[in-house]
């Protein structure tokens, strides 16, 4: 069954029980947005009870947000919520373009640019921690649409202010347990809990004649949280703490191997790969190889899980199955 938070407001399923026969949904209308994915359509934004998330986000500066910018903004913020490190994500399209981790804001930014600092151009950007001056002054130099934090020091207000336009978004992080998901499809609405799905180093099964080093399962795990927030088929190149290359939203999993090598402006020799779903043949993990990736994380449960097995140890790879499935559509 369904309850509304009190706190939250937001609409939680109780335990396991299944979602009820009917279902009302009240929500309030808090702006009205210039258009919506295009000029021709018309668009606002919604919310539900308190004030949370990026719909309760509040704006310190900037021009008005639009509706590409709120998707961009929920999925950039939704991404380095998911890490306990000082995240970065840069995001175009609600992909991510450019994510790492660092010892600071700062640090976290300059990796995560380093993905791919083309398609950071005109990004959203968002941080897990406060911007400080140091992390404001280097993204003063790139246009960027705008950036969502937990805070901002006043010196980074301050400097980042000076763009007349740039959108600085301060979310309260919400903690909101099992929200439900509610997207229109033509006579309908479908309903899921968001995807929670994590899994641990004790969740994951290694089925190759090598085993992973700990910078190999670090790095894996990084890669396999990464790739959750990556359209479908959905692959992603990664090294220690820092996304390398993303393939996302291809029609077959072996043209996402292929983009996210492409795409790759950093090294791929010696980096590891997620996948979002299994590989239905070896071709994918072939093609991989042949870039020197060294570790492959995926959920496993192909009919031809032995001859990709096979296919990874002829490559001295490691390969480790979650037997969980992150597909985003």
């Amino acid at each position: 069954r369904l309850e509304l938070d009190p706190t939250s407001g937001a609409l939680t399923v109780v335990e396991s029980e299944p979602l009820p026969p009917r279902l009302t949904v009240t929500l309030k209308r808090e702006a009205a947005l210039r258009y919506g994915e295009n000029p021709h359509q018309h668009a606002a934004l919604y919310a539900e009870g308190r004030r949370w998330g990026v719909a309760g986000a509040e704006q310190l500066h900037g021009k008005e947000l639009s509706y590409n910018n709120y998707l961009d903004l929920d999925a950039a913020w939704a991404l380095v919520s998911d890490f306990t490190d000082t995240t970065c994500a840069i995001i175009k399209h609600t992909n991510p373009c450019g994510a790492a981790t660092g010892s600071s804001a700062l640090e976290a930014y300059r990796r995560a640019l380093a993905t791919d600092p083309v398609s950071a151009f005109g990004s959203i950007i968002a941080f897990n921690v406060e911007v400080d001056l140091d992390a404001a002054t280097a993204l003063s130099e790139l246009f960027v649409e705008a950036i969502v934090a937990p805070s901002f020091t006043d010196e980074a207000l301050e400097m980042l202010k000076r763009k007349k336009n740039l959108r600085l978004m301060r979310v309260t992080p919400d903690g909101a347990g099992a929200i439900l998901e509610l997207r229109r499809v033509s006579g309908g609405v479908l309903v899921q809990e968001r995807d929670r799905g994590r899994v641990g180093v004790e969740d994951l099964r290694v089925v190759t004649e090598r085993k992973p080093t700990f910078e190999e399962t670090r790095a894996l795990l990084f890669a396999w949280t990464l790739v959750k927030h990556v359209k479908s088929n959905a692959i992603v190149y990664a090294g220690d703490g820092q996304l390398i290359g993303v393939g996302a939203g291809q029609m077959s999993r072996i043209d996402s191997v292929r983009l996210g090598a492409e795409k790759a402006q950093l090294p791929l020799d010696g980096s590891v790969l997620a996948s979002d779903a299994f590989f239905p043949f070896r071709d994918g993990l072939d093609l991989a190889a042949s870039h020197g990736v060294r570790a492959v994380i995926q959920p496993g449960g192909s009919v031809r899980d032995e001859e990709i097995i096979a296919a990874a140890n002829e490559h001295d790879i490691v390969m480790v199955f979650t037997g969980m499935r992150h597909f985003k559509h």
